[in-house]
């Protein structure tokens, strides 16, 4: 597990996923009121699993509030449904995946649209696909998105292969849904898969959403 912090109650963590079998990213973030996890997986190994808990333990103990879980898409629920447990905390997603996130992970999601403001003063965004959001933390500048942007080789960032995407829905669909993010003055783009984009993060996100 490697962790990276970007800012005071800004975190990142990256761990092997095993069915992916390969690195995937999760973000930990401090927002008022709310302690607030996204697309969390907590590792595999024994002795990383405990580290991973006792600090999240006291974490949960130092700021004491409300535990809230958030997934951009239903196949990346990984260790939702045992975060939200162990606090009795609230999960949350997509209201077009209610059904799968609740058996992905046993726990009944509150759900939300594209739009909403979420606990933490989080921000769901449209990504064109309807079981998928991407998340704005306005404190940090952030987007947290989930497979439809990733990081490129190059240190930027592009959209995901047409490959991941289902058969009703193009490249142009996302990139076009995505356009509204160019908005946002963005710093930091905290990808799933893929290295974290925080130099010039906006010009990134433009380059990505370039017409092809």
């Amino acid at each position: 597990m490697e962790v990276t912090r970007f800012a005071d109650g800004l975190w990142r963590w990256t761990t092997y996923h095993e069915e992916w079998r390969d690195e995937v990213g999760c973000v930990y973030y401090e927002g008022p009121g709310a302690i607030v996890l996204i697309d969390p997986l907590v590792p595999a190994d024994p002795s990383e699993a405990t580290r991973f808990w006792e600090a999240l333990d006291r974490d949960v103990s130092r700021v004491n509030t409300a535990v809230h879980v958030y997934i951009t898409v239903f196949w990346h629920a990984r260790s939702a449904g045992e975060i939200v447990r162990r606090y009795r905390g609230t999960l949350h997603a997509p209201s077009r995946a209610r059904s799968a996130n609740e058996k992905r992970t046993g726990v009944a999601p509150s759900v939300f649209r594209p739009g909403d403001r979420l606990p933490g003063g989080i921000e769901a965004l449209a990504t064109g696909r309807s079981t998928e959001v991407a998340y704005w933390i306005p404190e940090h500048r952030a987007i947290v998105p989930g497979d439809v942007l990733v990081g490129a080789d190059n240190g930027g960032l592009r959209l995901c292969p047409a490959s991941w995407l289902p058969a009703s829905v193009t490249p142009g669909r996302v990139r076009e849904a995505l356009k509204p993010l160019l908005d946002l003055p963005v710093e930091r783009v905290l990808v799933s898969h893929g290295e974290p984009v925080t130099a010039e993060a906006g010009a990134r996100l433009g380059e990505a959403l370039q017409l092809e």
